[in-house]
């Protein structure tokens, strides 16, 4: 039996949007597999006073189970407003890839829809992001399509190399898909391995400091689409701490490279409303599992390595809101 996300306690991004551009802030869209993670997300945005979008792709979907993650989306929206944070909430699709995924979505309770059409050629993913839009919008459900390739991987999602966004495609393609947003390659890409290192260059730091993303591009699209919103996929800034954590303690992520925070918080100043970061999530949380296991190596209650990641994870996404996005105080 169909739901409406209203009824779940969920709003569409639409007013979220409007609100970022005016604002000159991007709203956070954190993905989620897990109860820790849907925690952390609330309380970090409920603590920082930021709207949120909390998004899952439709691996993480299956993961979850698509009830049981209906019933922990809802129960987020209700964790929020007993702690007094009456934060707006949006629940949306990443990557959805077929007009029946995105159905099941919005008929499950979902208030927004990514439809990722970028694989098939130009007309294809015209014509599917277009039925995606009719559908959606009977049901006032906001749609997210793509134009360009980002390189990376991400659970189902594998590109070898990225295929920056055109700009002379996005006015047709917005006028006859009728997308609420749009996203964009610009040079993000998805994974924690973003750049090989050959591609960076060493600050006086010695650090390695990827290529800056196309603002170019990005710019020519604004002029193109004024005051549309902008979408950046493939976000995470793979903060260097959690990947020494994790090196230091058993893994093997040599060369993972992000994107700088200052980039992100220009783009967050343009027409970019919406950006993406999951791999940082993902590194945190390994982080704090495999320090736990190392240091306390008898421990065997979930609670006892999943809470201390789960705290760090808030930790981060605070400081995400306030000091890169600008969501913080914005709810």
């Amino acid at each position: 039996m169909a739901v409406s996300y209203k009824d779940l306690g969920f709003v569409n991004t639409k007013d979220m949007f409007k609100k970022a551009f005016e604002g000159g802030y991007a709203i956070p869209a954190y993905n989620f597999n897990n109860m820790e993670q849907i925690q952390s997300i609330v309380t970090a945005c409920g603590k920082s006073n930021s709207p949120v979008i909390m998004q899952v792709s439709s691996g993480a979907r299956k993961y979850a189970n698509s009830t049981l993650l209906r019933y922990m989306a809802q129960g987020a929206v209700q964790m929020a407003r007993e702690a007094g944070h009456d934060i707006p909430i949006a629940l949306h699709l990443d990557h959805g890839d077929t007009l029946e995924l995105c159905i099941s979505c919005i008929e499950s309770g979902f208030s927004s829809v990514m439809i990722d059409g970028s694989h098939h050629d130009y007309e294809k993913n015209v014509e599917l992001t277009s039925k995606v839009v009719e559908y959606a919008h009977k049901y006032d459900v906001t749609v997210e399509g793509e134009l360009g390739v980002l390189a990376g991987i991400e659970d189902d999602v594998v590109a070898a190399k990225s295929i920056y966004t055109q700009p002379e495609q996005v006015e047709d393609f917005v006028k006859k898909t009728g997308v609420d947003s749009l996203a964009i390659s610009i040079g993000t890409s998805h994974g924690a391995f973003k750049f090989k290192p050959e591609q960076c260059t060493k600050n006086e730091e010695g650090v390695l400091v990827p290529p800056p993303l196309r603002f170019d591009i990005l710019e020519e699209i604004e002029k193109r689409i004024p005051g549309f919103p902008i979408v950046l996929h493939g976000s995470s800034s793979v903060l260097p701490e959690y990947v020494d954590v994790i090196n230091n303690h058993g893994g093997k992520l040599n060369a993972a490279i992000g994107i700088p925070s200052e980039q992100l918080r220009r783009a967050a100043k343009s027409a970019v409303c919406k950006i993406n970061i999951d791999s940082d999530g993902r590194l945190v949380m390994t982080a704090l599992v495999r320090k736990v296991f190392a240091d306390s190596p008898a421990e065997f209650d979930p609670r006892k390595y999943l809470g201390p990641a789960r705290e760090e994870l808030v930790k981060m996404m605070i400081d995400k809101n306030e000091n890169v996005l600008g969501s913080a105080g914005k709810a």
